[in-house]
């Protein structure tokens, strides 16, 4: 026991002087591997969390949560039993990707709206890819199938679903939510010009964060693949997985995607075999979500109370039960070769949308919640002029 402490609070420093030594011994590398991080971050983070992370900041300042969580609250307390103010981040998640739904939850949790039993329990299952990357990027550019993207997303929320069932138990150590006081919300009623500007503030901050998570794992991969530990592993994937026509260059961008799930994903662009041996693959990543997402929602438990262990239970979970519904799905799915072939032709417009209409992009997938939004502001507005009065 003394051993395994010893091993563990060396295990830190150890690899941070491995790291130092690494970029001291490959400094073109390492360059290269941040500038595409940046480039990572200017063409897709950015643009498609900013707004995402924006809206949702203001849905919880402005008491979205609160009317969403009223029409919410029979279904969520019979599917999950929690709160029905949880139906926000759970619908966040879905709609914006990683991290959106774990963000929300937090940020919920931090203004007392949810418990922390509720909160613990529901990032176990909200923090989910959005629409946007498994239709786009996996179903018409890794798989040139749209079908194959729909049903991948399918399986990505069922999965999700799932999972939120499997731990609407009481697991050991929990105190049930219905048990456990909330804390209280704030009565402070803020005016909508403050709630989109620390919207703005707030958002810009956790993106960055963000960012930088992206850009230190995209060194961490490229210094692993030239010190030759992924080439190595990936031999071993490779003669394990040999069988479903895993090669030793895919294996490599398995592993990779374990730790950065793009990476992981596009890979299978090039694998060999059946679509639907790759689509349980693609399934896998989706559902765990790779450590770079993980360390991205760490940062945000930081100072808060809540367990990690609940979160990156679910997301192994989320991996798995994917894995089991995609072999099961895709096992009586056959592709249209003229599906294949328009999708195809669209890739190059895919790959050539820019940061300013992808932000653009991004916005317009979130016109859905403006009715919402809407709802919020008017009731605020009648809640101020009755306090006027």
């Amino acid at each position: 026991m003394r051993l395994w402490k010893t091993a563990k609070n060396a295990a830190v420093p150890l690899g941070c002087a491995v790291m130092l030594a690494g970029l001291i011994a490959y400094p073109s590398g390492s360059v290269e591997a941040a500038k595409r991080g940046l480039d990572i971050c200017l063409e897709l983070i950015i643009p498609s969390l900013f707004p995402f992370f924006v809206l949702s900041s203001m849905a919880i300042e402005l008491g979205l949560a609160g009317i969403l969580g009223k029409a919410a609250a029979p279904l969520m307390r019979r599917l999950f039993r929690l709160d029905g103010t949880c139906a926000l981040p759970f619908l966040l998640g879905f709609i914006g990707g990683y991290p959106v739904g774990a963000r929300a939850a937090i940020s919920m949790y931090g203004r007392g709206e949810i418990s922390k039993g509720d909160a613990e329990r529901l990032l176990a299952f909200c923090n989910n890819s959005g629409p946007a990357f498994i239709l786009g990027v996996v179903g018409a550019g890794v798989f040139r199938d749209s079908e194959a993207g729909l049903l991948l997303y399918l399986v990505h929320f069922i999965s999700s679903v799932i999972v939120g069932l499997l731990f609407r138990g009481c697991r050991p150590g929990c105190v049930p939510a219905a048990s456990e006081k909330a804390k209280d919300a704030p009565a402070e009623k803020k005016r909508f010009g403050k709630v989109v500007t620390s919207g703005v503030s707030g958002a810009f901050s956790s993106v960055l964060g963000i960012c930088g998570f992206v850009v230190f794992f995209s060194v961490v991969i490229k210094l692993l693949v030239i010190s030759g530990l992924i080439p190595a592993a990936a031999g071993g994937v490779a003669f394990v997985l040999g069988p479903l026509g895993v090669k030793a260059a895919t294996a490599e961008e398995l592993i990779s995607g374990m730790i950065e799930m793009t990476s992981g994903v596009s890979a299978l662009r090039g694998a060999a075999g059946s679509l639907g041996k790759n689509a349980v693959m693609a399934a896998f990543m989706l559902g765990w979500a790779g450590l770079s997402v993980h360390f991205q929602v760490l940062s945000f438990l930081a100072e808060t109370g809540l367990s990690s262990k609940t979160y990156i239970l679910g997301k192994l979970l989320h991996g798995v039960v994917s894995a089991l519904l995609a072999a099961l799905v895709f096992s009586f799915y056959s592709p249209s070769a003229d599906v294949a072939l328009v999708i195809a032709d669209e890739i190059g417009a895919l790959s050539a949308v820019r940061a300013p209409r992808a932000a653009l992009l991004s916005l317009t997938g979130a016109l859905p919640l403006a009715p919402l939004f809407a709802a919020a502001a008017i009731k605020r507005a009648r809640e101020a002029r009755r306090l006027l009065k």
